[in-house]
């Protein structure tokens, strides 16, 4: 997900799961933050980061008009 007052920032998604939390950059692909997360863990959301990017760019245009 991404927040409605993030349009100011690089394209980038939030995942949240109980208490942990991580946030992957989208251009270029990068963690920016994660925390609860075990490393194969945020292994496997960056593949999915990477899986669903285009997605993710395209809904993130779509709302912040870019």
């Amino acid at each position: 997900f991404f927040f409605n007052r993030e349009g100011n920032e690089p394209t980038h998604v939030h995942v949240e799961q109980a208490d942990r939390y991580a946030k992957f950059w989208l251009t270029p692909i990068r963690l920016a933050r994660s925390e609860g997360f075990r490393s194969a863990e945020i292994l496997e959301l960056r593949k999915l980061v990477e899986e669903h990017r285009n997605l993710f760019e395209e809904k993130w245009n779509e709302y912040f008009g870019g």
